[in-house]
């Protein structure tokens, strides 16, 4: 008796297990013509781990989540380069998804390629972010991502549900302004980078995007269980919305990324649609950009 008094006792007394935000998956390549020594394999694999602690472990947010809620995500960190010892410059993909509702079904949210990393890095370093600090550049461009991600994916939940993330992100390009690294700054060659992808995200002319984020998901991708019909023309109807950030912002790096990240996912929920809905789609995802057009050709046949 006394035995199972303490039992419970201690289950009352042990904190629930709360999960953290984020589930991401982590690897590590090395450009083919790259040599790589004994030594730096067992670096990058340490790096590798690292890396999976800072983002799994780290409260990101206020709010709760349970494991099987945590958001699915995916870094790929390619070495390109070794400037010198401790130092690594290449490029990180970076892919989050969510569940469709009702469904085993899980849909791209985020799906991008940033070829402005660099970093300095040694064996038994610690990645720890500290909110207002620059501490070193992958921690930041770490921290950066995960509340991107996070964003993107509150956004896809609620209205606009993501602003105080972005709003953490943002604060994070702003304190890496007095580095050196690339990727941070307004005036860097080009406007694929981190500045831009939160700027842009957070100005007023990108709001037609932040609710067909919305929209695509919840009155769409949510609702394809119960009528697919119905969850396929909100679909549409969300992406028309993009056509307002094509006529002030064409050709821009988050319109661009979110209509390239479901090309697939499009292709394959229109394949036993109407031939008229699937030009209509096809038409319009070409005037969102034109560059890629004969991709969103392959929807047609």
């Amino acid at each position: 008796m006394k035995f199972i008094v303490a039992i419970i006792l201690l289950i009352a007394l042990t904190p629930s297990i709360k999960a953290q935000e984020l589930n991401c998956q982590v690897s590590i390549i090395t450009d083919a013509r790259l040599e790589v020594t004994t030594v730096e394999k067992e670096i990058f694999e340490q790096l590798k781990q690292t890396i999976y602690d800072m983002m799994n472990t780290t409260q990101w947010t206020k709010d709760k989540f349970k494991v099987e809620e945590r958001i699915n995500c995916q870094i790929q960190l390619q070495i390109n380069s070794i400037p010198s010892t401790g130092t690594y410059a290449g490029s990180m993909q970076i892919q989050s998804s969510r569940p469709a509702f009702s469904s085993s079904y899980n849909t791209t949210i985020f799906n991008f390629q940033d070829d402005d990393i660099s970093f300095a890095y040694s064996r038994n370093s610690v990645l720890i972010y500290a909110p207002n600090q620059f501490r070193d550049n992958l921690t930041s461009i770490l921290a950066f991502y995960a509340y991107f991600i996070i964003g993107m994916d509150y956004d896809s939940f609620a209205l606009k549900g993501g602003t105080p993330y972005f709003t953490e992100a943002q604060s994070i390009v702003s304190n890496a302004q007095s580095s050196s690294a690339p990727g941070w700054r307004s005036n860097e060659s080009g406007k694929r980078n981190r500045f831009y992808l939160v700027d842009n995200i957070l100005h007023q002319l990108f709001e037609p995007l932040r609710e067909c984020n919305y929209e695509y998901h919840r009155k769409g991708i949510d609702k394809l269980y119960d009528d697919k019909i119905a969850g396929r023309k909100a679909i549409y109807e969300a992406l028309n919305k993009l056509n307002k950030v094509v006529a002030t912002r064409p050709n821009s790096i988050n319109l661009l990324n979110f209509v390239q990240a479901k090309l697939v996912e499009l292709k394959n929920l229109y394949a036993d649609a109407e031939v008229k809905d699937k030009t209509d789609v096809v038409a319009l995802l070409k005037r969102l950009d034109p560059a890629n057009s004969s991709k969103y050709q392959t929807i047609l046949e």
